[in-house]
């Protein structure tokens, strides 16, 4: 099939405005993980190792929020595209409240459970003592930091992109501060080291919540969602429509997250050097894929919107130029990681092994970032913003944890191949979905207009 590209320059110009705030805030985010890393680096690898196991149980958690987001997403985007501006207020109190409920389920976890959490991860008694410190300070960041992702990450539907920049950046701010005062103890504060990291981040949450909140409730006019809005609960109806489209997106988006989980607990029990490794190698990937995660926010939020105004044969067009450009930036991506990934490393105070061990998995995430970028952009992006979302939960459960995870942790835990590629086989996935959701957009099958259903 002969690919079509949008030539408009006001398409570009719509995916400018929600691509460029959501990878500036994203490289903001990252900044902040790369500077934890440092700082706790200094350290050395034993609380570096703690708090980047601790953080796979909070990412969980934010995955899952994520999956509330992509699925209220489908809704909000096609809805506000169809000019339905009280179900999308209506779809803002829904997500809001299920992510309360989830933080609230995460943090009772947390909070008896911590020695457990970080035993599932690692069976290093070092770590895990130094990950609970970290743990207990988590359980009351989730309310907050869950409540108002969700909130200022939904306003990208209705074209409000910049909350989430300006939000994060007051964050970052606060965080840097924190983490400086608390892990090393400055001016007169006690020198907490890694729980100092976690105080500064229950600051930072704490700070975009009320930031988002007081905008969203008390400043913003363009979608008007006032404290009214919330006390009212959504209707029995509305939380079936969601279900039926969402529900799909939450499972497969708590795959994924399940499955990340898993990717943890293999590295974690094949030593500290293949933990730490992973830890900085990841920083350097979520840091150079911020356009990706942009890219595939705009692809989702473009095509529900015009999906929503029932325009399909110009979402068929947009869903093919949001995948060459996927390619396109897959490669600058892959690119960026192979020249200045190996440059971050001299940063750390690692041992040999580690060096080593860290170098070889870098290498491998040159591939991974590839096919990472064109399945973000089609899973996370086009087929999504399309209400495609039972496909991609089947392809998640096919791929995810039919073919990667299985040879991963066979392949890494029994058989003991090296830490770089037992990584290749538990990301082979990307590469397989994105020659099955290519073929999907190809065929047209994956639109599903929200309203008229």
């Amino acid at each position: 099939m002969k690919l079509t590209i949008v030539k408009e320059k006001e398409f570009y110009r719509s995916v400018l405005a929600i691509m460029l705030p959501v990878a500036l805030q994203q490289a903001i985010n990252m900044g902040v993980n790369m500077l934890d890393t440092m700082m706790l680096g200094s350290f050395g690898e034993v609380q570096l190792s703690a708090s980047s196991l601790a953080n796979q149980f909070y990412n969980l958690f934010t995955i899952f929020c994520m999956g509330i987001i992509g699925g209220c997403s489908v809704l909000s985007a096609q809805y506000w595209g169809a000019g339905e501006k009280d179900k999308v207020r209506e779809t803002f109190n829904m997500a809001i409240r299920l992510a309360a409920g989830l933080a609230l389920l995460f943090a009772l976890v947390t909070f008896f459970f911590p020695e457990w959490i970080m035993s599932v991860y690692t069976s290093e008694e070092e770590v895990i003592v130094q990950g609970v410190r970290y743990l207990k300070i988590t359980t009351f960041v989730y309310l907050l930091h869950g409540t108002s992702l969700v909130a200022a990450q939904l306003m990208r539907s209705v074209g409000q992109a910049q909350l989430g920049l300006i939000v994060s950046i007051l964050s970052f701010v606060v965080n840097i501060a924190g983490n400086y005062v608390f892990i090393f103890g400055a001016f007169g504060a006690p020198r907490m080291e890694i729980a100092g990291a976690a105080l500064g981040t229950f600051f930072a949450r704490t700070t975009e919540f009320l930031v988002t909140f007081v905008y969203i409730i008390g400043i913003d006019k363009k979608l008007g969602l006032r404290a009214r809005h919330l006390l009212k609960s959504p209707s029995s109806t509305f939380y079936s429509n969601y279900f039926r489209l969402g529900a799909p997106v939450l499972v497969s988006d708590g795959l994924l997250a399940l499955g990340d989980s898993i990717l943890s607990v293999v590295l974690g029990h094949m030593g500290t050097a293949a933990v730490a490794g992973n830890a900085i190698c990841m920083v350097v990937q979520r840091l150079f894929t911020v356009i990706i995660q942009g890219i595939s926010n705009a692809s989702s939020i473009i095509t529900g919107n015009t999906i929503g105004k029932g325009e399909r044969e110009k979402a068929m067009k947009q869903g093919q130029t949001f995948y060459l450009l996927s390619i396109l930036f897959g490669v600058i991506t892959s690119g960026l990681v192979m020249i200045f990934g190996p440059m971050t490393i001299s940063i750390y105070s690692l041992t040999p092994e580690t060096v080593i061990v860290t170098r070889q998995l870098m290498n491998t995430y040159v591939v991974i970032v590839f096919f990472q970028a064109i399945q973000s952009v089609m899973t996370k992006g086009v087929l999504r913003g399309g209400g495609d979302t039972k496909f991609l939960m089947i392809a998640d459960i096919l791929f995810l944890w039919l073919v990667s995870i299985p040879l991963g942790a066979v392949g890494g835990l029994l058989f003991g191949w090296p830490p770089w590629l037992t990584m290749l086989c538990l990301r082979i996935d990307f590469a397989i979905k994105s020659v099955w959701c290519v073929s999907r957009l190809l065929s047209g099958k994956w639109i599903r207009q929200v309203s008229r259903e």
